[in-house]
């Protein structure tokens, strides 16, 4: 009988058995290797939030973790995309929200494992999604010349609707137009301009383009 199989498994034995070797004492090294712990800023992910309410603005976007693991596991690159994942969808009316955090919100790698968050819980706030319309307050910027004065402005549309979170949707009461110069106007005009909210929270529900037409008269007895 042919000893060709015998002789390919015993072929460079030496070799074999230091890269074996070699590859235990590897393997001994990394599971031997001591655990470390570290504290790591992770963002939070809101997810499934009803389509009427809204997050206060002060909600929190990380929070701090403490993680454990090998230090090779614990390195900027291999937590950078660690992630909290809270779910709203329990949340279902406006008002004030508890959570608290655990393991299972956690988005982690292999070999690291979850200790703790600080903090241990997140507070929310939500509220209703308001919409409603207010209306245009043309702001000018300056006189026209002697001689001449404003006695009409005409913005179009005169209204716009805007929507945010109820509390600050109700506290706005006007959009305001940006400033239009007005030193150098000695007849009728119409301008466009952009109007805003002093609210960033606050949205318009469509394009705040404005076009405003400006009445001028010559007063009696000017140059």
């Amino acid at each position: 009988m042919s000893n060709k199989p015998l002789r390919g498994l015993t072929r460079h034995l030496g070799w074999k058995l230091g890269a074996l070797a070699v590859a235990i004492l590897l393997w001994l090294i990394l599971a031997g290797a001591p655990e470390v712990v570290a504290l790591q800023s992770v963002p939070i992910l809101y997810q499934n939030l009803h389509s009427g309410l809204v997050l206060a603005a002060d909600a929190p976007g990380s929070l701090r973790a403490e993680l454990r693991g090998a230090a090779r596991n614990l390195t900027e690159s291999s937590l950078s995309s660690v992630f909290v994942r809270l779910d709203l969808s329990s949340v279902d009316r406006p008002g004030e929200q508890t959570l608290t955090i655990s393991s299972s919100e956690f988005n982690l790698p292999q070999g690291v494992t979850f200790l703790r968050a600080i903090p241990s819980q997140v507070r929310l706030q939500t509220f209703r999604i308001a919409t409603k319309e207010v209306p245009v307050t043309v702001r000018l910027d300056g006189v026209p010349p002697d001689g001449y004065r404003i006695v009409q402005t005409d913005p179009s549309p005169d209204k716009l609707r805007i929507s945010g979170p109820e509390p600050r949707v109700q506290s706005i009461l006007t959009a305001n137009t940006d400033l239009i110069d007005v030193r150098n106007l000695t007849q009728t005009t119409e301008v466009q301009t952009d109007a805003f909210v002093d609210d960033p929270r606050v949205q318009f529900e469509s394009p705040p383009v404005v076009r405003v037409r400006l009445i001028l008269e010559k007063i009696r007895g000017g140059h």
